[in-house]
């Protein structure tokens, strides 16, 4: 990346919200007033993102207004040095790959989440899925949700997005509440059984490779 400033890209800024938005509504869709709601929170968070990481870095700004020349970077202004974990863990090529390389794997792992359960919700037909990645949590696509959330607040963490990321975890983690009341009225103790057998939205640490990579069961004929 140039060294010169490297913002003001707001085409680049609304493309990118918009695709990924339009893969997160892709495998999340909203059906009522509390689903929009939600979504509200992640076009806003969004925003907030690719707003500093192409349009104008506010959180920079700041901490060059706050720090002076404590800030650690020449160049404040490249956007080699808008990862602020990479100019905290020095500013070295090196921490920029493995900051770029953490953020991508957990940014992949979210939307694999966010596809499988998708897939395997469609297939049901309405039918109660306890099996494939619901068969290590709850709510899979939420977990994608939160990966994705994550691996962004790695790669580009800014003063909105940390504010706004535990907002949207809460959110999501309400809807989901709501979403397993509404399970418990359809299934009774068969939902109840599987509740109290498979946690909410993470599994043990030994079943993540095998969360991740379990194949989506074929509907049946």
């Amino acid at each position: 990346m140039s060294d010169e400033y490297a913002y003001g890209m707001w085409v680049i800024a609304a493309f990118n919200v918009g695709l990924f938005l339009f893969f997160i509504l892709s495998f999340i869709v909203p059906k009522g007033h509390a689903e929009w709601r939600n979504m509200g929170v992640v076009i806003a968070f969004l925003v907030a993102l690719f707003t500093e990481m192409y349009g104008f870095p506010l959180t920079i700004y700041l901490l060059t207004a706050w720090l002076g020349d404590a800030y650690p970077v020449l160049q404040p202004f490249s956007h080699k040095f808008g990862h602020l974990w990479v100019v905290v863990l020095g500013g070295s090529t090196l921490a920029w790959a493995l900051i770029m390389g953490a953020s991508l794997l957990l940014m992949l792992a979210g939307f694999v989440l966010m596809s499988k359960g998708w897939r395997q919700v469609h297939a049901a037909g309405g039918a109660m899925v306890r099996d494939g990645v619901y068969g290590y949590v709850r709510h899979p696509q939420y977990t994608g949700l939160f990966l994705l959330i994550l691996g962004f607040l790695v790669q580009w963490p800014t003063l909105l997005t940390v504010i706004m990321a535990p907002i949207l975890i809460s959110a999501y983690v309400r809807l989901a509440r709501r979403e397993e009341q509404y399970m418990r009225s359809m299934f009774g103790a068969d939902y109840g059984e599987y509740a109290r057998d498979t946690p909410a939205f993470l599994p043990p640490i030994r079943d993540w490779i095998s969360f991740l990579w379990t194949p989506v069961p074929q509907a049946q004929d």
